[in-house]
């Protein structure tokens, strides 16, 4: 028997993304950058660069394995702005699991396409915060920069904060 990797917020969903307004300051915004208080400890890259560049795949690798590592098999929460959110047990996504909607694997990428995407621990310590029109991504939370900072910074390049503070190049 198969085992469903993730599933549907459903009526959690509302209570979870008023705990990200408030917690993270989320101002929605196509003009408004950032759109969140970042946190401390973060980095947040452009990704600019990943226009029809292979960099897109070690994003995504680098953030799943990541956070795999860290919850083992616990499960952490995909959110997407205005549209269904999932809880994932990252452990259990791969070709052999099936899953809702469309077959196997993550229901969100890390990368934003068309809304904020949001990978976040079930209390909030860590994730990522995916912005669709800056672009850009950060990443939050030690345990997790320390699993995949430099394998993003290979991938992505260009940071624009830490810390929430702009980088100056």
């Amino acid at each position: 028997m198969a085992t469903r990797a993730y599933q549907d917020l459903g009526t959690e969903q509302a209570a979870v993304w008023d705990r990200f307004y408030a917690q993270f300051d989320f101002r929605p915004s196509m003009h408004r950058y950032p759109a969140i208080t970042e946190p401390t400890p973060s980095v947040t890259w452009s990704l600019s660069s990943l226009d029809d560049d292979p960099g897109y795949t070690r994003l995504v690798e680098a953030l799943h394995a990541g956070l795999t590592a860290l919850v083992g098999d616990g499960s952490i929460l995909c959110l997407d702005w205005q549209h269904p959110s999932y809880r994932v047990w990252p452990s259990l996504v791969g070709p052999d699991n099936i899953d809702p909607p469309g077959g196997p694997g993550w229901p969100l990428s890390p990368y934003p396409d068309g809304d904020y995407f949001v990978y976040l621990a079930e209390d909030f310590r860590f994730g990522t915060f995916g912005h669709p029109w800056e672009p850009s991504l950060c990443v939050f939370g030690g345990n997790l920069l320390d699993l995949v900072e430099a394998e993003l910074h290979e991938a992505l390049g260009q940071v624009i904060r830490r810390d929430g503070r702009q980088v100056t190049v």
